[in-house]
């Protein structure tokens, strides 16, 4: 008999809590099996390893994560309605996935390095590429202002959103909606051209 897909789910959730609090190297089987209220070896009926339940939990966030992701550059909105919605994606995944997207954040650098999570690597070089482009489009088409450095700017979105993930609870005060409006804002108020703007060259060749 097959594990029900349920139990499995609620196992996998259970793992990644877990792995997000204690991180992966140091949580063992044991650990896991003891929050799902399992016996270790009953475990191991669901999953061959914790390496297995680790690939499952990224991979489902990452699958959906690119098929939102996916869906907003394929709309052909303009750059700044595309900036917009992938934050306000980016915040509804932190929503469903605060425990993996904390995992990806704290684990990925080194578990790339492995032959089995080589995948992450290649994940974010699409990351931030479809991040430049955006904002590249907007330099091009006077949305964003001219001197913005780029790349620069994607890192501190990128940071600025996904460190959500180490405070954000599902069901709180605000929903990711909410908390995506009020971070576009404060981030637009620093890359939205603005009437009477002039770039840091001009100012300083004037001066």
């Amino acid at each position: 008999m097959r594990p029900a897909p349920e139990r499995r789910r609620e196992i996998l959730d259970t793992a990644a809590e877990v792995f997000a609090a204690q991180g992966y190297d140091a949580t063992t089987v044991r650990r896991i099996a003891d929050a799902a209220g399992l016996l270790a070896g009953s475990l191991y009926y669901h999953f061959d390893s914790k390496e297995s339940m680790l690939d499952e939990i990224l991979r489902a966030f990452l699958d959906e994560l690119w098929a939102r992701y996916d869906a907003v550059l394929d709309a052909a909105l303009g750059p700044r309605e595309t900036l917009e919605a992938l934050v306000t994606e980016s915040f509804r995944e932190i929503d469903r996935h605060r425990a993996a997207v904390a995992i990806y954040q704290k684990e990925s650098r080194h578990l790339r390095e492995q032959p089995r999570f080589g995948y992450l690597a290649g994940s974010q070089r699409r990351f931030e590429e479809a991040w430049l482009r955006t904002l590249e489009r907007g330099v091009a088409a006077g949305v964003f202002r001219t001197d913005l450095d780029v790349r620069l700017t994607y890192r501190f979105v990128r940071d600025t959103v996904w460190v959500a993930a180490s405070w954000y609870r599902p069901g709180g005060q605000h929903s990711p909606e909410e908390i995506a409006r009020q971070y576009l804002s404060m981030v637009l108020e620093g890359v939205a051209l603005r009437d009477g703007h002039r770039t840091y060259a001009s100012r300083t060749k004037k001066e």
